[in-house]
C-alpha cells in the first residue's frame, strides 16, 4: 500500500494523476518499480514498447512460464489502484517466494504494461498487444495532443519502434493472470473482498449521426421542422432502454455534439458516441442490433437521415476453467467464500487471451468507484488478494 502511494504521486500534473505512456512520469514509476522487482530476486529489463519485465527464474532449466500483471499508465485525474495494484500484488506474491528461498516449477514474468488505457495516442492496450504479437504498425504514425508521433515516443522513451515485433512472446506459457480492483459494486454488495471473473466483456463503439435541417428557432414551425438534436435525445433514451431491459447489459452514450450549435437555430446535426457491452455476445451483438434499429426508426419517423460509423468491435473473452479453478481453490484454501462475476471494463487480459489463457483475480473497491481519484480499497483486501495469488501459484506448481 506504501507503494502504491508512492506511485500514485507520480504524475505528470502537480494537483492529478496522470501518467501518460512514453511520458517522464513513466520513467520515473518504471525506475521505482524496477527497483522493486529486483528486491523480489527478479531480472528486469523493458522491452522495445516500453514494457516493464521482472523474470522470477524456475527450479529447472527450460521451464514453462506464468506471466503476472498488470499496467502502470492512468487515465487523466485518475485513481492509484487502477493497473498499478496489479502490478503490485504480483511482485509482493513472487516476494514471499523469494524470501523463502523458493522456487517453482515453473518461471514467473511480473510486466508492467506500458500503455493500456489509450490517454496519449487513443490507441489502448499499446503493451499487452506487443507482447501478444497484435501490434499495428499503423499505430506508429498516431500523434499525441502536441504533434508528437508514437515512434517518436517511443525512441525517446528508449525503445526501437521497428523492433516491436521481437517483443511478441515466444516460449511455452502456462497462462496470465491478473489482479485488478473491480470497478463495480457487486463484492462490496456481497461483503466479499475477492472474486474470481468469469469473462471480460465484449464491447463495440460507434460514433451514431442525424442529419437534419438547419433553420432559424424563431421562424420554422413547429411542425414543419427536421431537428437532428431531438431525434438524438429521443436516441438516447432508446439506448438507456435497450441497457436496462436486458441483465448485465451495458448501453452508454457519453458524448454529444450538435451542428450548428446556436441558441438561435434548430440542430440540423448531431453525433453522438455509442458504447455497448455485455459478456455474452450474443446479448452483446443483440442489443447493439436493436439499438441501432431504433435509430433508423426515429430517424424515419421524423423525416431525418441517421448513419452508424463502427469504431471498434471487440469480442467478449471467457477466462481459462483451469485458472479459474485454481484461484476458487486459492480462495477457499484461506477459508473464503469464492464468487464468480463478469468484468464490464475491458483489461489487458483481452489482448493476452489470443496467447495464453487468462484468469482475473478482482478485488473489492469502495462504492465500485473507478477512473477517478475517489478509488479506494482496504489494505485488508489486499492482503487477501496477495495471499490467494500466492495460494494459486502453490496450486498451479502441483497441478
Amino acid at each position: 500500500m506504501e507503494r502504491l502511494d508512492l506511485l500514485g504521486a507520480i504524475s505528470e500534473e502537480p494537483d492529478r494523476l496522470t501518467r501518460q505512456f512514453a511520458g517522464e512520469a513513466m520513467r520515473r514509476a518504471d525506475h521505482a518499480v524496477a527497483d522493486w522487482m529486483k528486491a523480489a530476486g527478479m531480472v528486469v529489463h523493458h522491452d522495445n514498447i516500453g514494457n516493464l519485465h521482472g523474470r522470477y527464474e524456475a527450479e529447472t532449466p527450460s521451464p514453462p512460464t506464468l506471466i503476472l500483471g498488470s499496467h502502470l499508465d492512468t487515465v487523466r485525474d485518475a485513481g492509484k489502484y487502477d493497473g498499478p495494484l496489479g502490478v503490485m500484488a504480483a511482485i509482493a506474491a513472487v516476494q514471499r517466494l523469494h524470501d523463502r528461498g523458493r522456487r517453482l516449477p515453473f518461471a514467473i514474468e511480473v510486466i508492467a504494461f506500458a500503455d493500456e488505457e489509450g490517454l496519449r495516442f487513443s490507441s489502448t492496450y499499446l503493451g499487452s498487444r506487443a507482447v501478444a504479437g497484435m501490434f499495428d504498425a499503423a499505430d506508429l504514425d498516431r500523434r499525441d495532443p502536441v504533434g508528437v508521433t508514437m515512434a517518436q515516443a517511443i525512441i525517446a522513451f528508449g525503445g526501437d519502434p521497428l523492433r516491436i515485433g521481437e517483443d511478441r512472446w515466444r516460449g511455452r506459457l502456462l497462462g496470465y493472470v491478473e489482479v485488478h480492483i473491480e470497478q463495480g459494486p457487486v463484492l462490496e454488495g456481497l461483503g466479499l473482498p475477492v472474486g474470481v471473473v468469469t469473462a471480460i466483456a465484449g464491447q463495440a463503439r460507434y460514433r451514431v449521426t442525424f442529419k437534419g435541417s438547419a433553420g432559424h428557432a424563431g421562424t420554422v414551425p413547429m411542425r414543419g421542422r427536421h431537428d437532428a438534436l431531438t431525434a438524438a435525445a429521443e436516441f438516447v433514451l432508446a439506448v438507456e432502454s435497450e441497457g436496462v431491459s436486458h441483465e448485465g447489459l451495458v448501453a452508454t452514450v457519453g458524448q454529444l455534439s450538435v451542428y450548428p450549435g446556436a441558441s438561435n437555430v434548430i440542430p440540423g446535426e448531431a453525433a453522438l458516441s455509442l458504447d455497448v457491452g455485455h459478456p455474452d455476445e450474443t446479448v452483446r451483438i443483440g442489443g447493439t442490433r436493436q439499438i441501432l434499429e431504433r435509430a433508423r426508426e426515429i430517424a424515419m419517423r421524423r423525416g431525418i437521415e441517421t448513419a452508424a460509423e463502427l469504431l471498434s468491435d471487440n469480442p467478449s473473452v471467457p477466462c481459462s476453467a483451469k485458472l479459474r479453478a485454481l484461484l476458487t481453490g486459492a480462495i477457499e484454501a484461506e477459508g473464503l467464500t469464492p464468487v464468480h462475476l463478469a468484468s464490464g471494463a475491458g483489461h489487458d487480459a483481452v489482448p493476452m487471451s489470443s496467447l495464453t489463457e487468462v484468469a482475473m483475480l478482482f478485488v473489492r473497491c469502495k462504492g465500485g468507484v473507478s477512473h477517478n481519484p475517489a478509488e479506494s480499497v482496504m489494505t485488508e483486501d489486499v492482503a487477501v488478494s496477495i495471499a490467494v495469488l500466492g495460494r494459486f501459484l502453490e496450486l498451479l506448481a502441483r497441478a
